[in-house]
């Protein structure tokens, strides 16, 4: 099966980075600094908890095509406005939205991504737009052969576009493109598209009390411990 892969692309949040963590740890210094008094763990579970009904919105119809900064920052006011928080100025409000371009990698990403590109083209498959997959790519050393944001295709996943714009793009099957993600769901709409499936668990990704994805829920051609395991399975 191996020799059948040519191309791997990666779940980005929770997958590759640590996006609770990394947004805890940032404006907690950054409020620090700045005299900004936010419980930014209740903040980021809040901002994060409207990740998907916002997504909906999008792939439902009920709003044009919109990227994900612009409904992270629709979703953080939101968020302000729920914990009775006063509105920042703009410039401190960009910079809490730009946390999700500054995020830190799981201690495995990035040495697990390199050797698997010497082997492999490698990317996101990520609902992030351009702009926050190139400079978190920066930021946390991930060296992407290619950006697939969801922005390109203008769908955000799970729908069939996304998984099947990456095969169109690199002109390759859908067999020899391999899904890798935390996320079961993720996995099963790519599976349903043809692509080949590797599941990685990130058990701490929405904090000490996570609940799913704890585990690989299918049979997925590939479970691997982390992404250096995963190297090692496919011979990298």
């Amino acid at each position: 099966m191996t020799q059948e892969i040519k191309a791997i692309v990666f779940d980005t949040f929770g997958t590759v980075v640590d996006w609770r963590g990394s947004i805890i740890n940032d404006l907690g210094v950054w409020g620090e600094q700045q005299g900004v008094n936010v419980d930014w763990a209740e903040l980021v579970d809040r901002w994060r908890d409207l990740y998907n009904p916002q997504k909906a919105r999008v792939r439902s119809g009920e709003l044009p095509w919109t990227n994900l900064d612009e409904l992270h920052l629709e979703a953080l006011k939101d968020v302000f406005e729920e914990m009775g928080l006063p509105l920042l100025d703009e410039t401190r409000m960009l910079h809490i939205n730009k946390v999700w371009h500054r995020l830190a990698g799981w201690s495995d990403a990035s040495s697990g991504l390199h050797r698997l590109k010497r082997e492999f083209i490698i990317g996101p498959l990520s609902n992030a737009n351009v702009a926050i997959l190139v400079n978190m790519a920066k930021h946390a050393d991930l060296p992407w052969d290619n950006v697939f944001s969801c922005e390109l295709f203008r769908h955000y996943k799970p729908d069939p576009e996304t998984y099947l714009g990456v095969c169109k793009m690199l002109y390759l099957e859908p067999k020899a493109v391999m899904m890798c993600a935390a996320h079961n769901y993720d996995l099963a709409a790519a599976r349903g598209q043809g692509l080949k499936t590797a599941f990685i668990p990130r058990p701490t990704e929405y904090g000490p009390g996570q609940t799913t994805d704890l585990k690989a829920e299918q049979d997925w051609d590939y479970v691997a411990s982390d992404l250096n395991d995963l190297a090692v399975q496919l011979g990298c």
